[in-house]
């Protein structure tokens, strides 16, 4: 079947766009994913109807089989959510929840120590963003619950450490590809003096984005900086009760029955990245097994240790008749999840088809100066992640356009250029409603996915702002302090023009 060409049309944009734009108006995630993929595969087979649901079959067919062999990556992520939904349901049944929160209100004095606890995790489970958001969100809920922190804040700070954390750190899944990935470049544009762990190190101090969305995190955790929407769902949090020993008729929870579950699922998740990561190289490191590893394998396997490291600790606190119970309402409590997971992943298709990618990269004209390089990219990056949902694609396409871009202007600005690239590949993911992060983010906190998006949107807006003053500053001057600097700068300004003291919760 021939698909229509579109990477030089203003139409490749208008698939995802439309689904984004439907999403925030209507609040109905599902009925807007539907109709931007129905109107992408419409464009794609140009209106042909029996063409247009011959390529929708293929699409879904190709999330699990695809080159003539199965492709098992996206299906091990709904079984990992399926685990996670049955790992929180059990303990929750058993009271585990409930024991946790009790001894967390004993030793957590307050609202504030509540959220910081959830944003220090980050510092543990910094190797996935999905391991982290999911991982994190079982371990905080109760608390935040318990203090009545809105299940919008505990989802904020879930996204909004998840991607930056990952991105910053050479030993996680993000940063290990994208080593791999500054590896093949600097070879293909003969750059020296940098090897691939100083550039991404470079890199890292110049992703501004990255760094000042968990400065804000604290700030927000810290002051209670609440604004636009935030502030509105954490005063209704204030009101709310959330019962998390509902189901439970056994006795009480024990602490121990949800740490020492935690504990197995993250080590049994990083031991089984490492393993795996071994298998795949020729001689063993750390980082080379980073690199390599298979990340979603080690989710299910984590996944199941998990849910047997549960079952073991929660002898004779749950009974038997209510274990298939507690099995069937954690499966069921991730269907509106895997729902919109998967139709992400087949509007990401759509986008990937119609080359939206392609076509937003050539919105850069060659006549700028090159000081405009940087923040052009951050902004260029941040627009095609919104869009695509994806920061890993927009790596993919982005990082190769702007080592070129800079090569040809000012060589100087490679570092810079990728860096900016990074950032804004974060930037788009985290406002994006398509986001897989974004929507395992909110399904970790268990809150309304477009809640999240729409409480979210203005810090990571306000950061973004930061974050390109810094890229202008950077490209103008090539010096990363500086940027540095005027980015913490333009923050701060940020947040004491956009703090309300009304809306502000203790």
């Amino acid at each position: 079947m021939h698909l229509i060409d579109y990477s030089h049309s203003f139409l490749s944009v208008v698939p995802p766009f439309l689904a984004l734009a439907l999403a925030v108006i209507t609040r109905r995630v599902l009925l807007s994913l539907g109709i931007g993929i129905l109107v992408g595969v419409a464009f794609l087979v140009g209106g042909s109807p029996i063409d247009g649901l011959t390529h929708l079959k293929d699409m879904v067919v190709g999330l699990t089989w695809a080159d003539g062999d199965w492709s098992l990556g996206k299906p091990k992520i709904l079984i990992f959510l399926l685990l996670l939904g049955i790992f929180t349901s059990l303990l929750t049944f058993s009271g585990s929840n409930q024991a946790f929160a009790d001894w967390a209100k004993q030793h957590i004095k307050g609202r504030r120590g509540a959220k910081m606890l959830t944003a220090c995790l980050v510092f543990v489970t910094f190797i996935d963003d999905y391991f982290h958001s999911l991982a994190v969100g079982a371990i905080a809920r109760p608390v935040t619950d318990k203090f009545k922190v809105s299940r919008a804040k505990l989802a904020y700070i879930l996204d909004s450490t998840a991607a930056p954390m990952c991105v910053l750190m050479p030993v996680s899944s993000w940063g290990a590809s994208i080593i791999a990935t500054l590896a093949g470049l600097l070879v293909t544009y003969h750059i020296t003096g940098y090897t691939p762990m100083g550039t991404f190190v470079a890199m890292s101090l110049m992703n501004y984005y990255a760094l000042f969305a968990l400065i804000m995190v604290f700030v927000v955790a810290w002051f209670s900086f609440d604004i636009g929407s935030m502030a509105r769902l954490e005063k209704a949090a204030l009101q709310e009760t959330h019962d998390e020993s509902a189901g439970s008729d056994g006795p009480k929870g024990r602490v121990y029955a949800l740490i020492i579950p935690v504990l197995v699922l993250i080590a049994s998740t990083v031991s089984a990245m490492i393993y795996t990561g071994a298998q795949a190289s020729e001689t063993f490191t750390i980082l080379g097994a980073f690199e390599n590893t298979d990340v979603n394998t080690s989710l299910v396997f984590g996944g199941t240790c998990g849910v047997l490291a549960v079952v073991l600790c929660t002898l004779g606190t749950i009974k038997a008749a209510d274990y298939p119970k507690a099995v069937r309402q954690g499966i069921s409590s991730m269907f509106g999840a895997i729902t919109i997971l998967i139709l992400a992943w087949l509007i990401s298709t759509v986008v990937s088809e119609m080359h939206t990618g392609d076509y937003l990269s050539t919105l850069v004209a060659d006549n700028i100066h090159p000081g405009f390089l940087p923040v052009i990219l951050f902004l260029l990056a941040s627009v095609m992640a919104f869009a695509t949902g994806t920061s890993w694609g927009t790596f993919g396409i982005m990082l190769p356009i702007a080592a070129a871009m800079a090569v040809k202007v000012d060589a100087s600005l490679v570092i810079p250029c990728m860096s900016a690239v990074m950032a804004g590949a974060v930037c788009g993911d985290h406002c994006s409603p398509i986001s897989d992060t974004t929507i395992l983010s909110s399904t970790g906190a268990h809150c309304n996915h477009i809640d999240h998006v729409t409480s979210q949107l203005p810090y990571a807006l306000t950061v973004a702002g930061a974050a390109a003053a810094g890229y202008l500053v950077l490209g103008m001057t090539q010096s990363a302090w500086l940027g540095f600097f005027t980015t913490g700068v333009v923050m701060t300004a940020l947040i004491f023009i956009l703090k309300d003291k009304k809306g502000k919760v203790a």
